[in-house]
């Protein structure tokens, strides 16, 4: 699926990702692994036990990584020069093994390029553990920050 162009971003619009995925230990460990982190927050059971959550909690920047890759089919696959920035993340809540993750995007600027050639995307991303449920009984939410995307305009898509 080709992700959106620049043209087709709207200011104030809501993009409810399809796309979920629930967390695995093996996912954690294997992110953690990759990345070098061996923080036992997030792999050490026992340590885990008598810390603030008495469990152990994803690594953040996997639970921040996967928000991204939900959004991506919807957002910018294929019409993406490069992410620019990711601005104001936050982790308002744990994300613990087992949660199933979804995320969405509202566009929340929108501004073309000096060489009017392409336009540079803001979307507000959230991830939601959504087999959890807050005092409200709402989704938690676990993660959220400000994407910024370099994307296509339609017109220019084949000079890259």
């Amino acid at each position: 699926m080709v992700g959106l162009y620049y043209e087709e971003f709207e200011v104030g619009e809501t993009i409810e990702h399809g796309k979920r995925r629930t967390i695995s230990e093996a996912d954690n460990q294997q992110f953690c692994d990759m990345t070098m982190n061996q923080q036992p927050l997030h792999l050490d059971a026992e340590f885990a036990a008598d810390a603030a959550f008495g469990e152990r909690v994803v690594n953040g920047l996997y639970t921040m990584a996967l928000a991204v890759g939900l959004t991506i089919p919807d957002t910018t696959d294929g019409t993406i020069v490069a992410n620019l920035s990711y601005d104001e993340v936050k982790h308002p809540d744990p994300t613990f093994h087992g949660d199933t993750i979804r995320a969405q995007s509202t566009v929340t600027d929108k501004r073309e390029t000096s060489d009017g050639e392409r336009g540079v995307v803001t979307m507000h991303v959230e991830a939601f553990a959504v087999n959890r449920e807050d005092e409200d009984g709402d989704e938690v939410l676990v993660c959220e920050f400000d994407r910024t995307a370099l994307s296509l305009k339609r017109e220019h898509a084949g000079d890259d």
